[in-house]
């Protein structure tokens, strides 16, 4: 890949924001660090993980990229979604398993996508409620895309190795809500 031109497409998308942005004051873009952030907003399938789900998964996300590498961390919520809910559990609140997770990902590859956007991939550190989780080794690919209007809109995490016995294999969703 080559990491002038994923550069120099990330400095053209955080100025092409501010123009349609108005009064935003114009910033040197050209420099690297680039900053994405936004919020995961998805769920996990019903069935192939455990504890079966589905489960509302949902928090802030930040990734800066340095050229050809990347930082990403992430602060997850997962909660059993109302789907998981019947007569008998609807009124106790603790059969939703509440639970927190901390994901980051430090100097991990950044490549361009034929597509449009760029993809983040590397080994990923989870957490559960601030302590180790109970799966193996994990990766995690992050995919940074968009349309002909905003260049940079959606993030999609796909989780690989131990993590999929937890997360599954389906992608989890978001939005990108604006440049740093």
């Amino acid at each position: 890949m080559n990491c002038k031109i994923l550069s120099r497409a990330v400095c053209i998308f955080m100025v092409s924001v501010l123009a349609v942005g108005g009064g935003a004051l114009a910033q040197p873009w050209s420099k690297e660090p680039s900053h994405f952030r936004g919020v995961i907003n998805d769920y996990t399938p019903a069935s192939g993980i455990m504890p079966a789900g589905p489960w509302e998964v949902r928090g802030p996300w930040s990734l800066k990229v340095k050229g050809c590498k990347a930082d990403f961390s992430a602060e997850l919520t997962m909660v059993l979604s109302d789907y998981s809910r019947n007569p008998s559990n609807v009124d106790t609140t603790s059969t939703r398993m509440q639970h927190t997770h901390h994901i980051t990902m430090e100097d991990v590859g950044v490549t361009e996508l034929t597509t449009g956007g760029f993809e983040v991939s590397g080994p990923v550190t989870i957490t559960k409620d601030g302590g180790p989780v109970p799966f193996g080794a994990s990766t995690l690919v992050i995919d940074i895309t968009g349309g002909t209007e905003i260049e940079f809109s959606n993030i999609k995490l796909t989780f690989g190795g131990g993590a999929i016995v937890h997360f599954g294999t389906e992608a989890f969703h978001g939005v990108i809500s604006k440049d740093e």
